[in-house]
């Protein structure tokens, strides 16, 4: 430029261009430029620049995503399938509900993943019976079982709920226990005739009754307080058992299902109620107490 060989609009073009071209290629655009007029010497700098670099420009990393809690849910040969990715701080909220429902008791003879998978169930029966109940169709959020009474009764076949699932007998006898009762009346085709009023299998005052009487799981050796427990009929009210406080045990969920899957037995000695273990656990079955929630 300083000869005068090359003009300003020269320069500019060649500056522009070594923005993008390595530093070897300055000589050869310089030579073409002094033979070529400066619109010429840009369009050799871009032909240049493209096959030194056919695939243009390296594209940037993009900026990685938030991560996001996910669940994923799915039904399986009759059971339901869960996964959860969270967040550190949620899943030490969790840690916080599972760890002490997840302890393991005396005679206690599932595995860590058993338990702590009982302690996710009674997590999720907690949060349905609290106050603060999400509204579901104008009432709070419940699980509706449909059953045939005497299927029910015989303790045979499946109930089916509002999803299209159906559950054995034994889980939905074990609901059965503390639920609300809606009796409806069918036709040969399943028409609705007549729709009866809910009615609760154990109200208020019954269920103080029992939390005065037992103060939490009557199981010997649990410490669930009332909160965790479901009243359980000794015997069944399909089966003409009556809901009474002579007839009735507060549970919690595992003791619960321990109760309507083993051999342990529930008797009533003087207004108390007694268990009697599996011969496995005393060949005698002398019956037992829970006695921590009165010594408390």
């Amino acid at each position: 430029m300083a000869e005068g060989a090359l003009s300003e609009d020269h320069v500019d073009v060649l500056a522009e261009a070594m923005t993008e071209l390595p530093a070897v290629a300055e000589e050869h655009i310089v030579r073409y430029a002094l033979e070529h007029e400066p619109r010429s010497a840009k369009a050799f700098c871009k032909n240049l620049a493209y096959h030194l670099d056919q695939d243009g420009p390296e594209p940037k990393d993009p900026e990685p995503a938030p991560p996001r809690n996910t669940v994923r849910r799915r039904r399986q040969g009759g059971r339901y399938q869960l996964f959860a990715d969270l967040d550190l701080d949620t899943g030490a909220k969790l840690d916080a509900l599972l760890d002490p429902l997840a302890k393991p008791a005396p005679e206690d003879l599932r595995f860590a993943p058993e338990r702590e998978g009982d302690a996710f169930c009674e997590i999720v029966d907690l949060a349905l019976r609290a106050d603060h109940h999400r509204i579901h169709g104008g009432e709070r959020v419940q699980l509706t079982v449909t059953v045939d009474y005497d299927k029910l009764r015989a303790a045979i076949g499946t109930a089916r709920l509002d999803n299209g699932d159906h559950l054995p007998m034994n889980q939905v006898r074990k609901i059965a226990c503390d639920s609300g009762v809606i009796p409806m009346l069918l036709g040969s085709r399943s028409q609705i005739h007549d729709v009866g009023r809910k009615t609760r299998a154990l109200n208020s005052g019954l269920r103080r009754m029992l939390v005065t009487r037992d103060q939490g799981c009557a199981f010997p050796g649990c410490t669930r307080p009332p909160s965790h427990c479901e009243a359980h009929h000794i015997h069944h009210w399909a089966n003409g058992g009556p809901t009474n406080l002579n007839n009735l045990v507060p549970l919690c969920r595992r003791h619960h299902d321990l109760i309507h899957h083993s051999d342990w037995q529930i008797h009533m000695i003087s207004g108390l109620p007694h268990f009697r273990p599996p011969a496995f656990i005393d060949p005698q079955r002398k019956p037992r107490q829970n006695r921590i929630h009165t010594a408390a």
